[in-house]
Parts: structure tokens; sequence; C-alpha cells
């Protein structure tokens, strides 16, 4: 605890790394790029191994069947944004001055004195009112203490590692807390609307304006069943754009800081992750805490709902404000019939000697129920695993699934899907030796 009236700033010092030798401003770099391949890696290894399986919310054999592009092309283009992630950071960083200990307690004092300030106009304000401000907050203060606030207080603060102090100096102390929690906690918060506004207009810009779609977005849609690692399988231009100056530009308005941003960066590629992870696990935090989770990113990705659930990757209130929430019920039998729909096409693949993959994806054919049925995807009684869906405007209510995703994005898939069927059965008879 410090004085309110008498203290000495000590001289400033650059603030030591988090993890010497390496600087703060390189680990601000590197953080997310650790974060996104170890979560990875994590939830690859439960894919490829098939465990838990119940929890899928896709089968592996839709991994083959729906998706256009190869698990080798996508951890490519990743590489290829984090690069770029990389150098935006960098230079970013170029502008942030050398981080700095010894401020802290005249930052404090100057909060505690903008604290006074605002009490003193509060109480002239109730006394133009011909109320007795002072007189109120002194019984306010009273009653609280009389409950036990005093006490709440000073554990609060012992709890976090401040100094209790004395209890008369109450707002001395609440202005402590501020600085060291509560502050940097609405920092964060701040952070998280600016990113999420950002990416929701953007998002949903790309999808409404065919030319954006055509030309950038739907390199991002070709995994129409998503996976962890192809969070950030993006178009360059669109990553820059959506990911690296979103989160640079969030993490300039809330003023975050080095550490902070340390913080932010990491937990926002951590966000992404699991929300492509292909997982509905009710034991995950992540999905628990947010509705806007894996199965409510996941609908977007399917063609009945890729006009709808633009927000990521945090929360969900503009697809709420804006009626692009959606709405059109429980998706249970349109996961079980692409389930279904994508087993019947590997089984007569099967059957007609024609299952070939690529090499990246023969983990998803040999751990598949395609040959024993042990991944069935569900996590409920009808065999189809459901997505955690909040109730929406009933005026936003999808007529069927063609309206939802608009005929030309249908058939945009449809075509797509033939082109992957037909360069598949080239692939077979190119591989297939001549019987003679």
């Amino acid at each position: 605890m410090i004085s309110a009236t008498n203290a000495t700033l000590p001289t400033l010092t650059p603030l030591p790394p988090v993890l010497p030798p390496i600087p703060d401003s390189i680990l601000l770099l590197a953080l997310p790029i650790l974060t996104y391949w170890i979560l990875s890696l994590f939830w690859h290894y439960l894919d490829t191994n098939d465990l838990l399986p119940q929890y899928r919310l896709h089968t592996p054999e839709e991994v083959l069947k729906r998706n256009h592009v190869t698990r080798r092309e996508v951890v490519r283009e990743v590489i290829v944004q984090q690069i770029i992630q990389t150098i935006v950071g960098g230079t970013l960083s170029l502008f942030e001055g050398v981080n700095m200990t010894g401020m802290e307690q005249g930052e404090i004092l100057a909060l505690y004195s903008k604290f006074l300030a605002a009490e003193r106009w509060g109480i002239g304000a109730l006394a133009l009112g011909g109320i007795d401000g002072a007189g109120l907050e002194k019984k306010a203060v009273e009653g609280v203490v009389a409950l036990g606030g005093g006490k709440l207080l000073a554990s609060a603060l012992a709890m976090i590692g401040l100094p209790t102090g004395d209890e008369a100096n109450w707002k001395l102390s609440l202005v402590e807390l501020a600085y060291w929690y509560i502050i940097p906690a609405l920092r964060m918060w701040v952070a998280i609307f600016v990113l999420d506004t950002w990416q929701y207009f953007l998002h949903r810009l790309m999808h409404e304006v065919k030319w954006l779609y055509k030309t950038f977005h739907s390199r991002h849609h070709r995994l129409y069943v998503p996976y962890a690692f192809g969070a950030l399988y993006n178009h360059p231009f669109e990553g820059l754009l959506m990911d690296s100056i979103g989160a640079s530009l969030a993490y300039k308005v809330a003023g975050l800081g080095v550490r902070g941003g340390m913080v932010f960066f990491s937990f926002s590629t951590m966000k992404t992750v699991d929300d492509h992870c292909g997982y509905s696990l009710p034991w995950d935090p992540l999905q628990k805490i947010f509705w806007n989770n894996a199965g409510y990113h996941d609908v977007h990705h399917q063609s009945w709902g890729i006009k709808t659930n633009y927000s990521q990757p945090f929360l969900i209130c503009w697809d709420r404000w804006l009626g692009t929430q959606w709405t059109g019920g429980d998706v249970s039998a349109r996961y079980a019939a692409s389930r279904a729909k994508a087993a019947a096409a590997c089984a007569a693949d099967q059957t007609n000697g024609a299952l070939v993959a690529h090499p990246s994806q023969k983990s998803d054919i040999t751990n598949s129920g395609a040959t024993n049925g042990s991944s069935n995807g569900v996590t409920n009684g009808n065999g189809s695993a459901r997505p955690r869906i909040p109730n929406g405007k009933p005026a936003q209510q999808a007529r069927d699934s063609r309206t939802q995703a608009g005929e030309e994005v249908v058939a945009e898939e449809t075509s797509e899907e033939v082109k992957a069927e037909e360069s598949l059965r080239r692939s077979v008879r190119k591989r297939t030796p001549r019987v003679r």
C-alpha cells in the first residue's frame, strides 16, 4: 500500500523480460504461433486416433469426402499467414516504447487524484439538488463496513497480493485494486469487442459481396468440415486484413501494452483454434463459457448455415443485434444426413475398390468408421452431435437450406463436389494397374 500524501517515485528501470533472456517483444510474436500449433497438435492427435468419437461434430468420412483441400496444403497456407502475422507484429513492435518499471506509484496517485476529483464533482452535483452528498457517502460507507465490506475489501487485496493497509483509507485501496486488476480486465474486454466488431463486419462483407467471397473468402470454406490447424487457412490477403490487422487494431485501441498483448493474442489464437477443432466437448472451458464455440461456428461452415453465424471469435452479440444468428432450429437431422451421405460414399468407393486418399489423409480412413463403424460422432440419443445453438429472433427463421445458403452458393458447392469426385476417379484410373 502506498501513501496518498507522501510518496517518493523510484528511478525508472527497464522491465525484466517474462522469460529471460528472451525479450518481451520476441515473446509477443512467438506465443500466438506456439499456442496455435501446440493446441492444434492436441486436437489432431484426438482426430487421427479417433479418440472421443462420441463428441465429434463430423466423422472422418466427412473430412475425406467433403473437404476440397489436403492437410498438407492447409499447413502450407497457415505457415504463410503466420509469416505475414509475424511481419505485421514486428512492424508494430517498432513503435512500442521500452517497458519500464517504477512509475506505478505515480500512476496510482494520478488515478487516485482523478477519483477524488470525480467524488467532489458528484458531491457538488448532488448539492445543487439540495442533497448532502458527503453525508450520504458517509452513511453508505458505514453501512458497507457494518456488513463486513471493509474486511471483504481487505481480504480481496490480500488474496491478490496487495497490502491491506489502513481500512479507513478504503478509497486508495479501491484505486489500487482498480489499477492492478479491474482496469486491465476492462482493457481486455475492449480489445475483445473491437476484434469481434472488426471481424464480424469484414466476415459478413466477404460473404455478401460475391467478388470478395469468390476471390478471397471461398478458400477458407474449402474446409466444409473444419479441423483445428485449419483455423487460419485463409487467403493471405484475407488473413492480413481480418486477423493480423484486426488483432493489431484491437491491441492498440485497448492500450494493452506488450504484456497485455501476450495474453490477448495468445487467448484469441486459442479461441480460434478451439472454434475449428471439430469437437463439442462438455468439459471444454472455452465451449462452456462462450456461446460462440465449435458448434456455433461449425454451422457457418455448412451450406445451409453459410449466411449465418458470422461472429467470431468470442461473442455473438453482432449476430443477435443484426439478425444473422442461425435460427433454423435443431440441426441434428442435417448433421445426421451429412454423416450418412459421406459414409455411403466411402462404402461405395470401397466396394468399387476406389477409395484412394491423399497420403496426409490416410489416417482418416484407417481410423474412421468406414471399416469398423467405431466413429459415429454422436452426443445424443438420435445419433448426432448437437452444437450449442442459442435461440434467436423468430423473424429471422430460415425457410430452408437453399434459401439460407443462396442458390449461387449451393450451385458453387455442388460444382466443387463434382470436380473433386471426377479428380478422384481420374486419380484411381491412373494408379490402378490394368488386368490382362
